[in-house]
C-alpha cells in the first residue's frame, strides 16, 4: 500500500538521487522534477521524472496539479522560494526542505560569513545545537538567505507542516564541489607528501548522502514543524579524513603539520579546513525521527573514491567540477608553491 505522493524538487542533484530511492523504498509514489527532467539509473522504474524550472513564474503550481502528500525541497534558497512554498500551503500536505549548518552564529556574531576575516572563524560549542543563534535574514549572503528560507516557511505553522535539515558538508557520489577531491585527486598525481594547516586537527562535521536521505525519509513519515541539523555519526579530523583516503586508495603519503593557519597563500589549507570545530548535535534528529545513520564517513569512502578517480579519467578536473572554480577551486591544487614552501620547510629542519 502506498504511503502517498511525494515531489521531489532537486531530483537530479546529490541529495535528490539518493532521497528519490529512500522514499520509493519505502512505500511512497515519487514525482522526480528537475530542470532536465531526466531519471538515476538507480531508481525504481515506477518514478515520474518531469522537468520543472521552479524560478519560472507560475511552473511549480502548475506542475503540482492536485498536489502531494510530501513535497521534499533539495533547491530551495531563500525567501522567494519560501513564499513559493507557502502560496500552495493548501495543496502540500507537509514539506522537508534542506537549509544549512551555515546558518549559525558564534556568542561574538562570527559565523561561516566572517571566516576570511582575521580572527572571524567562527567558536561553536561542541556539539553544536540548533538552539544556538542564526545569522539575522538578509539577501546578501548564502547563510542570510537560508535563515530567511527558514523564517519565512516556519511562520506558516499549521498551514504547511515544514522540517527545515541544516546540513554539513555533503559528500558522497555525484557531487558538483567534493571535498574529497583535494586529496583524491593529490594521490592520482603521485603526490606523496602533504602539507595540513592547524595539526591536521580541523573538523567540518559532513553528512553522507545516504544519511540525508534517510532524515528526509523519516521526516516525510512523521510531518511537523522543526528545525534540526543533518551529519554523519562521527566528525572526522582532516588528518583522518587524509589516511582513510590514502588506504581506500593503496598509497603512503608523509603528512607535514602546521600549528596554526596555513603559512603562505593556500599551502596546508583544505576545504575542511578552519580555526576551530564545526560538529553538529544531532540528538534532536535522534529523539524527534528516530534517527540512525545509515553508513559512517569512512564506510562511505570507497564509493566516493571511486565514482571521482572515474569522473577524473581522461579529463582535466576543471572540466569534470566546474563548479569548484567558483569555490575553493584552483588554489588548492597549485603545487608549485607547495613544492616551494616544502624545500624551504625542509633546510630549516637541516
Amino acid at each position: 500500500m502506498s504511503r502517498g505522493h511525494a515531489w521531489v524538487l532537486g531530483a537530479t542533484g546529490q541529495i535528490g538521487r539518493a532521497a528519490v530511492r529512500a522514499l520509493t523504498g519505502d512505500g511512497w509514489e515519487v514525482t522526480a522534477a528537475s530542470r532536465g527532467g531526466g531519471r538515476d539509473v538507480g531508481w525504481d522504474p515506477g518514478v515520474r521524472a518531469v522537468a520543472l524550472d521552479r524560478d519560472e513564474e507560475g511552473a511549480l503550481e502548475k506542475a503540482l496539479g492536485d498536489g502531494c502528500d510530501v513535497l521534499v525541497d533539495l533547491v530551495a534558497f531563500d525567501g522567494a522560494h519560501a513564499r513559493q512554498l507557502t502560496a500552495s500551503a493548501g495543496r502540500i500536505g507537509s514539506a522537508v526542505v534542506i537549509s544549512s549548518g551555515a546558518v549559525y552564529e558564534d556568542e561574538r556574531g562570527r559565523g561561516f560569513d566572517t571566516q576570511a576575516e582575521p580572527d572571524g572563524f567562527p567558536r561553536y560549542p561542541v556539539p553544536l545545537p540548533e538552539t544556538q543563534p542564526t545569522v539575522a535574514p538578509g539577501d546578501a549572503t548564502y547563510g542570510t538567505r537560508k535563515i530567511r528560507l527558514e523564517r519565512e516557511l516556519l511562520a506558516a505553522g499549521e498551514d504547511l507542516p515544514v522540517t527545515l535539515l541544516r546540513a554539513g558538508a555533503v559528500h558522497g557520489p555525484h557531487c558538483r564541489t567534493p571535498r574529497e577531491l583535494y586529496v583524491v585527486k593529490r594521490l592520482l598525481d603521485g603526490r606523496r607528501r602533504r602539507v595540513l594547516a592547524y595539526r591536521g586537527e580541523s573538523r567540518f562535521h559532513p553528512v553522507h548522502v545516504s544519511n540525508a536521505a534517510e532524515l528526509i525519509r523519516l521526516a516525510a513519515g512523521k510531518p511537523g514543524s522543526r528545525v534540526l541539523n543533518a551529519a554523519d555519526p562521527e566528525a572526522p579530523t582532516v588528518a583522518e579524513i587524509a589516511s582513510a583516503i590514502d588506504t581506500v586508495l593503496g598509497r603512503e603519503t608523509e603528512t607535514v603539520l602546521i600549528d596554526g593557519a596555513p603559512p603562505e597563500g593556500h599551502v596546508g589549507e583544505t576545504p575542511w579546513s578552519g580555526a576551530h570545530p564545526v560538529v553538529y548535535d544531532m540528538t534532536a534528529a535522534g529523539e524527534q525521527l528516530g534517527y540512525r545513520p545509515v553508513t559512517g564517513y569512512v564506510e562511505s569512502l570507497p564509493e566516493t573514491v571511486e565514482w571521482l578517480a572515474g569522473e577524473l579519467a581522461g579529463r582535466d578536473w576543471r572540466e569534470a567540477f566546474p563548479k569548484l572554480l567558483r569555490g575553493y577551486g584552483e588554489g588548492l591544487f597549485d603545487y608549485a608553491a607547495e613544492d616551494a614552501w616544502l624545500a624551504a620547510y625542509d633546510r630549516g629542519r637541516r
